[in-house]
């Protein structure tokens, strides 16, 4: 595999008429293929006062087809030791799987049956509903998951499609029904948002063959476009506390609206967030708040850009009795590097990590497949995998500087979620 990485990755790519594109790309790590059948169809598209369709549909929608039942997809899959795995985000439904190569042309054949033609019989709805009904509770008992969602509300404003609950509430959970699901998949599971990633000891002709022929006669009209609209800027700060008695940590979530994917500065901010609460242990954010003064269990930051602007989000779990302590520390690390800027090593260190991060992306076969599926989603190139390197290493001082100089702790929008005060 090295090799294969020293001359980058050389996906084939074929538009299919009916809009589907798939890629394939040939490796030789072991006699295996990974699948990933990506749909443009994530929580964005549920339906207006009905959160948590899309992810209902994952979670049905392999439980029988207009082809097979539900018995008959798993005992295939079974005597394959192949297991199907359906993730819904923000933005995408993505049903995949790895499969030994001899296997590959029959299960390639049950996973797009399972992608095309789902039932959604009722029989097998109650238990995915019950389910996603216990992972709401399990939600509103966790700090971490309540200050996560109290910081998007602020961010975004609760009409907003990042701030909506991608799992849906008690209430709009009870009310989807059957009809909702086979309404959602009609309308977003289609071939124009499709696209199939093969990655495997497989060759190319031949999987774009058996490909197209799965999908060729599959026809609908393109998806309709959803828009994400800028949030509101925010100039003051905002703090929501959540109540949450008998907990013994508070969970912070400390964040700002950032920048889309495509902005040119996303490479900067990507470093900035490194150097702020990523490099090392959790780069300046957990050298201070964890390590010298021993405030936080956990603290680090993440950067999330993303079709619409993404947050960037300071995240720690502390002792109640450490909250303010811990903002203020956060409130110092985030105005210093604004002022700033960061270190001459900083910079350097941050860029060698990321640069050399690269290949771990692409050291097996469901990891190419991913950044593949991320190449073509934001138009990246096919060479993107050679390019990125300078595109890091273009990155300056002063680049990062801007970025960090963007964050402004008096507009931050902060969640607290733990026990009350009278039970520190």
């Amino acid at each position: 595999m090295a090799i294969e990485l020293r001359r980058g990755l050389s996906p084939t790519r074929e538009a299919l008429a009916n809009g589907a594109v798939l890629l394939v790309q040939q490796t030789s790590m072991a006699p295996a293929v990974t699948i990933e059948c990506a749909f443009d169809a994530g929580s964005l598209c549920d339906p207006a006062g009905l959160p948590g369709v899309s992810q209902l549909v994952g979670r049905v929608i392999d439980r029988g087809t207009v082809r097979r039942s539900a018995n008959a997809i798993s005992d295939a899959l079974d005597d394959r030791g192949v297991a199907l795995r359906v993730t819904t985000t923000r933005h995408r439904l993505s049903i995949s799987c790895t499969c030994l190569t001899e296997d590959f042309p029959d299960v390639l054949a049950i996973l797009l049956d399972v992608a095309r033609r789902p039932t959604f019989p009722e029989s097998e709805i109650e238990q995915p509903r019950a389910e996603t009904v216990t992972a709401l509770r399990q939600d509103d008992d966790n700090p971490a998951v309540g200050a996560l969602d109290a910081v998007a509300a602020l961010i975004y404003g609760a009409d907003h499609p990042y701030a909506r609950k991608a799992k849906g509430t008690f209430a709009s959970i009870e009310r989807i029904r059957r009809q909702d699901l086979l309404d959602f998949h009609a309308a977003w599971v289609r071939p124009s948002c499709l696209t199939l990633a093969i990655v495997g000891d497989v060759e190319p002709a031949m999987a774009l063959t058996l490909a197209a022929a799965e999908l060729e006669d599959w026809t609908a009209p393109p998806a309709e476009h959803v828009p994400v609209t800028p949030p509101a800027s925010i100039a003051t700060r905002r703090i929501a506390r959540i109540a949450m008695p008998g907990k013994s940590q508070s969970d912070i979530v400390y964040g700002f609206n950032t920048i889309r994917r495509l902005d040119p500065r996303y490479y900067a901010y990507w470093m900035m967030n490194n150097v702020l609460g990523q490099f090392g242990l959790g780069g300046r954010l957990a050298d201070n708040i964890r390590e010298r003064q021993g405030m936080a269990y956990y603290a680090y930051s993440t950067f999330d850009a993303s079709v619409g602007e993404g947050p960037l989000l300071v995240r720690a779990g502390v002792d109640p009795a450490n909250v303010e302590r811990t903002i203020e520390a956060i409130d110092r690390e985030v105005r210093t590097l604004a002022a700033e800027g960061p270190t001459a090593a900083e910079v350097s260190e941050t860029r060698e990590y990321l640069v050399g991060s690269i290949p771990r992306l692409l050291e097996n076969n469901p990891g190419i497949a991913a950044f593949l599926l991320t190449t073509e989603q934001y138009g990246l190139g096919p060479d993107y995998d050679r390019r990125l390197p300078g595109l890091i290493r273009a990155v300056t001082a002063d680049d990062i500087h801007a970025a960090a100089g963007s964050l402004d702790p008096a507009a931050a929008s902060i969640a607290v979620a733990g026990p009350v005060d009278d039970e520190r």
